[in-house]
């Protein structure tokens, strides 16, 4: 299965590859340089076909838990003051994408959508600490009915050009649904409670709807918070 979004793009690479294996084929004689064409075709309609993926997965669907929104691996687990929406101090969980990861975001938690936003911007490498305020950007939060309101941010990377947000304000979304896509590499900033408990690592490996990033904590239940 592949992303919607790059369906003509995978379209038009199967036509541009099939021709360049027959143009090769037919009207170039030396044996090593149609065989060179030809694989690079294939090399990059491979790693086309890679990029554009996305695997069906079925989220638990728990109130309890905030899912990982993308595949990608932990940079960031800090407390930090979130400026554009919450205006205080949050639980930030940043997950860096590389060219190979699946692009597509998932949502994160199920809950109403109360401030979705595009964000123009620089390109900076997704691991830069400036990218997630000057990057290209999407802003999106979701009221949950545990965890409160719960904020993402889709960030372009040096090689994003485009970002996909499928977030409408006002919209009802399921935890593990598309929400989006970044094209090549980026990130994705989470902003959670401080008092959520935190169930990932730095440099940690993630998987999107699969990967549970934070649990509900009871106020009313004594229990220790680990980060």
């Amino acid at each position: 299965m592949f992303h919607k979004e790059g369906q003509k793009i995978i379209l038009f690479s199967f036509c541009l590859v099939g021709i360049s294996v027959l143009l090769a084929h037919f009207f170039i004689e030396l044996a090593w340089l149609k065989l060179t064409i030809q694989l690079l075709g294939l090399i990059l309609l491979i790693i086309i076909l890679q990029f554009f993926r996305n695997p069906k997965r079925l989220a638990a669907k728990d109130f309890n838990e905030i899912l990982a929104p993308v595949d990608g691996k932990v940079v960031v687990i800090e407390e930090v003051f979130e400026k554009e929406f919450f205006k205080e101090k949050r639980r930030q969980v940043s997950i860096f994408m590389s060219p190979v990861n699946v692009h597509v975001t998932r949502y994160p938690a199920s809950g109403t959508i109360t401030f979705s936003k595009y964000h123009p911007g620089k390109f900076l490498v997704a691991w830069h600490p400036k990218s997630s305020e000057e990057n290209e950007r999407t802003t999106v939060v979701i009221k949950t009915p545990k965890f409160g309101e719960i904020l993402y941010r889709q960030i372009a990377g040096a090689l994003a050009r485009r970002i996909v947000n499928y977030a409408e304000k006002g919209e009802s979304v399921q935890q593990g649904d598309d929400a989006g896509f970044i094209k090549f590499g980026s990130r994705v900033d989470l902003f959670l409670p401080l008092d959520c408990q935190i169930n990932v690592q730095l440099n940690q490996k993630v998987k999107g709807a699969e990967t549970c990033i934070a649990t509900f904590v009871d106020p009313n239940e004594h229990e220790e918070i680990t980060y």
